[in-house]
């Protein structure tokens, strides 16, 4: 069982920028693939971002491409989502996921492929 605990949410206005930050509750951080989903207020969970357990892959949903930053810190546990130039449309709850390696690492970047969700932190960006 892997724990995952999100942080960094909050307001902000459009243009701006925010950090989330996502813990990870397991001595095997380097053989889970890692990303970030989003729910907005009415539609389906999204991928957004993902970075392969190594780190050595990164790969991106076609809206955030330019102005999101996915990053691993091995030593922390902990994955980073910088998020600038943010807009209305990412008005969204965000949240952590993590996948064995045994999967391959695309897989993550599909709602089916995750293996563990955290509970989701809200990001509001006003207009």
């Amino acid at each position: 069982q892997v724990l995952l605990v999100e942080s960094g949410g909050g307001l902000v206005q459009a243009g701006g920028s925010l950090r989330l930050s996502c813990a990870a509750s397991t001595r095997y951080f380097n053989r889970y693939h890692m990303g970030w989903f989003r729910q907005a207020p009415g539609k389906e969970r999204e991928f957004v971002a993902a970075i392969s357990a190594l780190g050595g892959a990164t790969g991106y949903t076609d809206a955030v491409k330019g102005r999101f930053t996915i990053s691993n810190d091995n030593a922390k546990n902990t994955i980073i989502l910088q998020m600038n130039s943010l807009e209305p449309e990412d008005t969204a709850v965000y949240y952590c996921a993590a996948a064995s390696d045994i999967k391959s690492w695309p897989t993550i970047k599909s709602i089916s492929g995750v293996n563990y969700w955290g509970k989701g932190t809200l990001v509001t960006v006003s207009s």
